[in-house]
Parts: structure tokens; C-alpha cells; sequence
């Protein structure tokens, strides 16, 4: 599943599409891992894992394409 969105504003660059995109990715992924959480096929502390693993991916993401605020 891949989001097609735009991302639009007066400080648009490459890089913060890019961080755009990581993040509608990280949005969408949660989405599922709480649903097959929800469903019982995923037990809340693997759900919680992978959460957190994707949350430190992007943080790194945000580090690596964002400049500092």
C-alpha cells in the first residue's frame, strides 16, 4: 500500500518530501500493525516493538533530512 499525497507549501524542498513521504509510510504502517494487533494476530508487545523501531527509523530520517528548527 503507498500513499500518493502532495506536499505543498512555501518551504518545500526535496528533502522534505522525502520526510513527507517517511512519514505518510510510518502513518500507514501504524495503521496496519494496530489492526492485526486489534485482530489478534500480532501480541501487543510485538506490536509495540515494531512501533518503536519505526518511529527510531524515522526519527533518523527527520535527523538525516531535515535541518534543524
Amino acid at each position: 500500500m503507498e500513499t500518493h499525497s502532495s506536499f505543498h507549501g512555501t518551504d518545500w524542498s526535496p528533502q522534505r518530501a522525502a520526510f513527507h513521504q517517511n512519514l505518510e509510510q510510518f502513518a500507514d504502517r501504524i495503521g496496519l500493525i494496530v489492526g492485526l494487533q486489534a485482530n489478534g494476530k500480532v501480541s501487543q508487545e510485538k506490536a509495540y516493538e515494531q512501533i518503536k523501531e519505526m518511529w527510531n527509523d524515522l526519527k533518523q530520517s527527520r535527523k538525516g533530512l531535515l535541518p534543524k528548527d
